[in-house]
């Protein structure tokens, strides 16, 4: 009982507050008593676990034939067409990646490189699961 009145002397004594400088925001106040992130980097690593990739499909040999055709065309081109790229973009991180849908104009086969180059990007051309460009014949995707 006697620890309860141990600060009546202190307790209702008047706040001091500076004439010099302006208080500092709850927020901020707050902050200072935040408890230590003994875990620092835990969450992110849990949300990197958690992030969701996709398999790399691999093209049946029609698939690739028909590819290789239109890159082929594409070549034969004398002008700079438009082209809508479906592509695989491996994970820097995890096993797995995401398809990529890219558009833009081509520019260029790197074939030393094995690159498609476009005036956006250059694409790894084992990565290219689709190419579309509208002076292909629609019917190209049906043979």
């Amino acid at each position: 009982m006697q620890d309860l009145h141990r600060y009546d002397d202190i307790l209702h004594l008047p706040h001091h507050v500076s004439a010099t400088r302006m208080p500092m925001p709850r927020m901020n106040r707050a902050a200072q008593f935040a408890p230590f992130d003994a875990l620092n980097g835990y969450s992110a690593a849990i949300r990197e676990t958690a992030r969701q990739t996709q398999c790399r499909l691999e093209l049946d040999d029609s698939a690739k034939h028909r590819l290789n055709r239109k890159l082929q065309r594409l070549l034969q081109m004398s002008d700079q067409p438009e082209i809508t790229v479906t592509w695989f973009r491996p994970d820097t991180r995890k096993a797995g990646g995401a398809y990529v849908i890219t558009s833009g104009q081509f520019q260029k086969m790197d074939v030393f490189r094995g690159l498609l180059v476009m005036d956006c990007a250059a694409i790894p051309m084992e990565d290219i699961r689709r190419l579309d460009c509208e002076q292909f014949p629609v019917f190209d995707d049906l043979a």
